[in-house]
C-alpha cells in the first residue's frame, strides 16, 4: 500500500470529469480513509507551474490523471514515460514515485482491451475505427493486440489519413484509410470503434446492419448515442464509454494506491449513478 494520499485529474475544461466520483468511490469501497481525489482546471500553459507546486508540497501526492489538452504536453515534463504512452504520444497517468520521480503511462490502451475482454471480445479478424483524434490513437494501439488482420480508419481529409497511416506503421498495425463519406462501410467489420465527438456519428444509426457485430462507442454522455441505441435494437454487442472510463480508472487507482485489484464494480456503480443510468 502506498502512503501518499492525494491524487487528482487535470485538464481544461475539467468540471465535467467523472474521475473524482470513480476514484473516491473506490477509496470508500476499500475503506481507504484519509485519501482524496480532486480535480483542477489546468491548461497547457499552467501545467509546468502546477507540477512544480506539487514538488514543493512533498510526498503527499500519489499521482495525477490527465485529460485534454495535457496528454501530450506533459511528456517533456516527466522523468520516465512508458513504451505504450510513447507509442501513442499520450500520457493520461502520472505517478510520483517514492524517490521523487515523475513517471508517465497510458491506461486508455489497456482499458480499451479490458473493456472489450469483459464483453467476450479477445480477438477479431478485422476492425474499423471512426475518427482520427487522440482516442483513435489509443484505439489503434489496443487493436494491435486484439485484431489479427487489417484496421480500416474512416477519416476526414488527407492529413488525418496520413496521420493514421503513420501511426499504424509505428505501432506495427496494418492500417488502411477510407473517406468519412464511406463510414457506413465500417459496419461490415466484426468490431467497430467509434471515437468521434458527440453527434458526429448519429447519422450512421440508419446504416446499422440487420446482424451487427460489436460496437465500442467511446462516448458516455449523453448515453446511449443514436448509433449505440440503433446497434442494441438490432441485437449487436455494445461497449460504451463508461466501460472504458471505469477500466482505465481502475488501473490508475491501482497505480496510485498500490492495491493489487481495484474495486471495479463499486467504481462502475458510482459512475452509473452519477450519469443517471
Amino acid at each position: 500500500m502506498r502512503s501518499a494520499t492525494r491524487a487528482a485529474v487535470l485538464g481544461s475544461p475539467i468540471a465535467h470529469s467523472l474521475s473524482p466520483v470513480l476514484h473516491n468511490a473506490g477509496y470508500a469501497a476499500l475503506g481507504l480513509t484519509g485519501r482524496h481525489y480532486g480535480r483542477f482546471e489546468v491548461d497547457e500553459a499552467g501545467l509546468p507551474g502546477f507540477l512544480a507546486s506539487l514538488d514543493v508540497e512533498g510526498e503527499g501526492w500519489a499521482g495525477l490523471s490527465l485529460t485534454m489538452p495535457l496528454k501530450r504536453a506533459v511528456i517533456p515534463l516527466l522523468d520516465e514515460v512508458s513504451d505504450t504512452a510513447l507509442a501513442v504520444d499520450a500520457v493520461n497517468t502520472v505517478v510520483f514515485t517514492e524517490d521523487g520521480r515523475r513517471t508517465g503511462d497510458n491506461t486508455d490502451v489497456p482499458g480499451l482491451i479490458a473493456a472489450l475482454r469483459e464483453r467476450g471480445v479477445t480477438e477479431v479478424g478485422s476492425a474499423s475505427v471512426l475518427g482520427a483524434g487522440a482516442t483513435a490513437s489509443s484505439t489503434l494501439a489496443a487493436l494491435g493486440r486484439v485484431c489479427t488482420g487489417e484496421v480500416t480508419a474512416y477519416v476526414r481529409g488527407p492529413e488525418r489519413a496520413a496521420q493514421m497511416l503513420a501511426l499504424g506503421e509505428r505501432l506495427q498495425v496494418k492500417v488502411r484509410t477510407a473517406d468519412w463519406e464511406r463510414a457506413a462501410e465500417a459496419f461490415d467489420a466484426p468490431l467497430t470503434v467509434s471515437t468521434t465527438p458527440v453527434g458526429a456519428a448519429d447519422h450512421l444509426a440508419a446504416a446499422v446492419p440487420q446482424s451487427p457485430g460489436v460496437l465500442f462507442d467511446v462516448l458516455y454522455h449523453p448515453w446511449p448515442t443514436a448509433l449505440a441505441a440503433a446497434w442494441a435494437r438490432r441485437g449487436g454487442v455494445v461497449v460504451g464509454g463508461l466501460d472504458l472510463l471505469v477500466h482505465q480508472a481502475v488501473l490508475q487507482f491501482e497505480m496510485f494506491t498500490g492495491v493489487a485489484a481495484g474495486p471495479l464494480d463499486a467504481m462502475r456503480a458510482a459512475g452509473e449513478a452519477a450519469l443517471g443510468f
